[in-house]
């Protein structure tokens, strides 16, 4: 995708939704962290369902590890991979409460030391908590970007880093969400809407599906 397209591309996707915003639902950067967390390998809203009960009873690290890891897993025992996260979750508010006064922290490196956090999270927690322009690559975001030429990559690295350097400085803050929700509910694995696409004019794929 050449430059002029990927500007029309991310001008396109913000006409249609000015302020994307995640789908997890949180109140609070904690409740942030935690949801997403759980969602790896999980649906969005699989872990909303699950924090809609958790979070009134445990919004905090120290809540959290009141509850003890058998008492968490009563509350997320719904989620794909509970024991583990549960454990990770656990271990991780421990480090929040002993390393940082119960805050998250702010820098990468900090929330990567945490368990169950990899490069994916802690991007999510940047962006989405802290404004930073940071690019969570998931299944979706992957897909999107070699699917449309916008940032081909044979890794979820290697097309974070094609599209640090390729989107505009004016959508980056955004730009992850619109991905996300393009790849979710639009460019779909199996049969792209290509026939329901704001964007299909500016991407590379052929053939276009017509519906």
């Amino acid at each position: 995708m050449k430059p002029a397209a990927i500007e029309a591309f991310f001008a396109t996707l913000q006409a249609a939704n000015p302020h994307p915003v995640t789908e997890l639902e949180y109140t609070s950067v904690f409740e942030l962290l935690t949801a997403v967390l759980l969602s790896a390998q999980a649906t969005d809203v699989g872990v909303n369902k699950a924090t809609r009960k958790l979070f009134p009873v445990a919004s905090t690290p120290q809540k959290i590890l009141a509850l003890g890891q058998e008492g968490l897993e009563s509350y997320i025992k719904t989620i794909g991979l509970f024991r583990s996260k549960a454990k990770h979750l656990m271990e991780t508010c421990r480090i929040l409460v002993e390393r940082h006064g119960g805050e998250v922290p702010r820098t990468r490196e900090a929330l990567e030391a945490l368990p169950g956090v990899g490069r994916k999270t802690a991007n999510v927690v940047l962006n989405v908590a802290f404004g930073q322009p940071t690019m969570a690559v998931d299944t979706h975001i992957f897909r999107v970007s070699n699917r449309t030429g916008l940032a081909p990559g044979k890794t979820p690295l290697a097309v974070e880093q094609q599209l640090m350097k390729r989107v505009p400085p004016a959508y980056a803050v955004d730009s992850h969400h619109w991905l996300i929700l393009l790849g979710r509910y639009v460019c779909m694995a199996r049969k792209p809407l290509c026939h329901r696409c704001a964007v299909s004019a500016y991407c590379d794929f052929k053939p276009k599906t017509l519906g």
